[in-house]
């Protein structure tokens, strides 16, 4: 525990943040997953869509809000749409 008024302050700034930064990449796996439970459910292009663009929403807003690293946010959103894309050509071809 910091004795410094400076140090007390910044541990009280450091535990918000921290809370802000979880919930917020918790909601951006929570979105994730629901575009990979839609893939596996089978569900159709235009509801895949609407969740892959939810999911790249979130992914773009904890990249602003400085949670993710804007290259990390730019990883995440390739590697769900390269599913996204492998699922629906898989969908296309008879």
């Amino acid at each position: 525990m910091p004795n410094i008024k400076s140090a007390k302050k910044r541990m009280r700034q450091a535990e918000r943040r921290r809370l802000r930064n979880k919930s917020i990449r918790s909601y951006v796996k929570t979105m994730t997953k629901k575009v990979l439970a839609a893939i596996k459910a089978g569900e159709s292009k235009e509801e895949i869509m609407e969740k892959v663009i939810l999911a790249q929403k979130a992914i773009d807003k904890a990249v602003s809000k400085g949670v993710f690293h804007k290259n990390e946010g730019a990883r995440r959103k390739s590697r769900l749409m390269a599913k996204v894309n492998k699922y629906l050509e898989n969908l296309e071809q008879p």
